[in-house]
């Protein structure tokens, strides 16, 4: 039964959100100190973490906060990328683990993205890619040392394609990056180069036939092996490439179903913790590479978000289900088995389980999704989400904004679309080159299979998703009008040549990647995979929350897509918040869900 919106602040949904998100990462040489990523401010900021006690001492004070760092090996410092407002374009800086201002570490460089900071196993060699409009993607490697005064700084690679931060050797003298083959593909290839030279003395390639993609040296000295997945089989599996030998090993693991990577080194170098996903559930496995045996590891039931070996042989997981906030725990690192919880999860209102369901699509392609269900009988009026990426998946997880619509009686249901990961290369492939087309049949398969269940009133379906999945939304609803009662979109965007020209230079090589070229290389395409194509067609009321600041779903395209459809008198509201894409903020995000809560009742009581 529809509710009315309940909107006072100790409001059941609104204590959810208030429940205290931390991830936390140990410094491998130093393991009594870690950095902890929480919101226990109402914002996301870095804090330098007492692993023994559980201490932490905060070092951002950014007022749209920080959602990723990283802590040298060591444990003296915590570096993260500081950009404008959330626009994600400034410099990467560090900070003493003791607290204190930020030091830029490449003053000399204009702003740029980053695409992720890594370092040796000693810590003396700091590696991070950066993008600019000018300069594409460049590959750095800066020595660093043990103390705080940057030494030297080199230019490893180069490149217009996608690559990655460097994955250096124990000792650095090596790195190995990830790099688009080509331009307009995403199938990715691994090149080795010598640090000290800049020659590139070895590539790994599956050619045509997928991607490799990189994971990281043996912690080992002299260890020259670098673990890597690879997709030709049709399915992701680890291998090992010695980049002093070039001998390549797969490892098949045929007795294990659906996707499987490799996530980590033990810290000897003798075992590889593996990450198994089937049909949008978490395993965790190890493979011993001596006896050439895997093991099922015996870690309590729910969604991990990965993990690591700690010194001590111990494996740090974060785990949640739907009704559980994350936590931070420590795995036996031979059995699997909970030996304690490192960073507890707060108390949370009692929340509603998902359930995984699977449904045909329009082509016969089973689809998986998440279900859950208010109280009462149905039919519900109902929430169909699609997540962000498209190269991402939905596991089970805490999600204050699922539970806030099954208090409100609706029900719930997020589907791994086409294009998602994890369900092998070829669904992962499907929607390249002509986005919208494979997700759209995918929803009307999930409105389809939601009211032939009996859960869903077939005039009260309304679609929502953030970024990707908010593009999807304003996609279906101009597509397919006369199947949605409204739609709740989230950093999106409307017009796809527009946000091309005006999105940041990474996003801009992830297009080219998705659709096999610019948009003046394949403008058609482009135009058909645009919402603003259809916007003639809109027949449903939509909410947009957009990110004045957001780089990677620029606002011209919102603001294109907005001025198109009160033009043709379509109903349309569009709200703009100070940040990039999406808010790191506790109390924008409840602001945010209760705009979208309120439209929907609105949507269903005026009818």
């Amino acid at each position: 039964m529809l509710k009315e919106p309940q909107i006072d602040e100790n409001a059941p949904w609104k204590q959810r959100y208030r429940v205290p998100v931390t991830y936390g990462e140990v410094a491998h040489l130093a393991p009594t100190r870690g950095l902890a990523v929480s919101d226990i401010s109402g914002v996301y900021q870095l804090y330098a973490w007492q692993v023994p006690t559980g201490d932490m001492s905060r070092l951002t004070s950014r007022p749209e906060g920080v959602r990723y760092g990283v802590i040298s090996p060591d444990g003296t410092a915590v570096y993260y990328h500081d950009d404008q407002k959330g626009n994600e374009i400034g410099h990467v800086v560090r900070v003493p683990f003791e607290g204190g201002a930020p030091e830029d570490i490449t003053p000399d460089l204009p702003l740029y993205e980053v695409y992720g900071i890594s370092f040796n196993y000693t810590g003396s060699h700091l590696g991070l890619t950066t993008i600019t409009a000018d300069e594409g993607f460049r590959v750095y490697d800066v020595a660093v040392g043990a103390g705080t005064a940057l030494e030297q700084r080199r230019e490893l690679y180069r490149s217009n394609v996608l690559t990655s931060a460097p994955a250096f050797s124990y000792d650095g003298g090596v790195a190995v990056v990830e790099t688009a083959d080509q331009p307009g593909t995403l199938r990715s290839s691994l090149r080795a180069i010598d640090v000290a030279s800049g020659e590139q003395i070895g590539r790994l390639s599956d050619g045509e036939y997928g991607s490799v993609e990189l994971h990281g040296f043996g912690p080992v000295p002299g260890d020259m092996r670098v673990l890597g997945t690879s997709d030709r089989s049709g399915i992701k599996r680890p291998l090992l490439w010695n980049v002093s030998t070039g001998e390549r090993v797969d490892i098949p693991l045929d007795e294990l179903e659906g996707e499987v990577v490799g996530i980590d080194w033990s810290p000897d170098g003798q075992r590889i913790l593996l990450y198994q996903t089937l049909r949008a559930v978490n395993q965790l496995y190890l493979y011993d590479l001596s006896a050439k045996v895997v093991k099922r590891l015996l870690h309590p039931h729910g969604n991990l978000r990965g993990g690591y070996f700690v010194p001590d042989g111990d494996i740090f997981a974060h785990i949640e289900d739907s009704t559980h906030p994350v936590q931070l725990v420590a795995l036996d690192g031979a059995t699997g088995e909970l030996k304690r919880v490192v960073l507890a999860a707060g108390e949370v209102p009692a929340c509603r389980p998902w359930k995984s369901v699977s449904f045909p699509s329009s082509d016969g392609e089973s689809i998986q999704g998440w279900l859950a269900l208010p109280d009462g009988e149905g039919p519900f009026p109902t929430i169909l989400e699609m997540h962000g990426g498209p190269e991402a998946a939905t596991t089970e997880s805490f999600d204050p904004e699922s539970q806030c619509w099954l208090d409100h009686g609706f029900a719930f249901l997020t589907i791994n679309y086409r294009g998602s990961t994890t369900f092998g290369k070829e669904f992962q492939e499907k929607i390249r080159g002509h986005i919208g087309h494979w997700e759209l049949e995918d929803m009307v398969a999930a409105r389809d299979w939601l009211v032939k269940q009996g859960i869903a009133y077939p005039d009260q379906i309304f679609l929502t998703g953030w970024s990707y999945g908010g593009y999807l939304t304003l996609f279906a609803l101009g597509k397919r009008p006369d199947l949605w009662a409204g739609g709740m979109a989230g950093v999106a965007f409307g017009d796809y040549v527009i946000a091309y020209e005006d999105e940041a230079e990474m996003l801009k090589a992830y297009d080219r990647g998705l659709m096999g070229g610019t948009p003046q290389e394949r403008l058609e395409e482009y135009k058909a995979s645009s919402p603003i194509t259809y916007v003639e067609q809109v027949k449903a009321p939509l909410l947009i929350i957009q990110g004045h600041n957001d780089t990677r779903c620029p606002p011209r395209s919102v603001q294109v897509y907005e001025a198109r459809m009160k033009e043709l008198g379509k109903p349309i509201e569009v709200f703009w918040f100070d940040a990039g894409h999406g808010s790191l903020e506790v109390a924008q995000r409840i602001d945010h869900q209760e705009r979208m809560l309120r439209f929907a009742y609105q949507v269903l009581t005026k009818r």
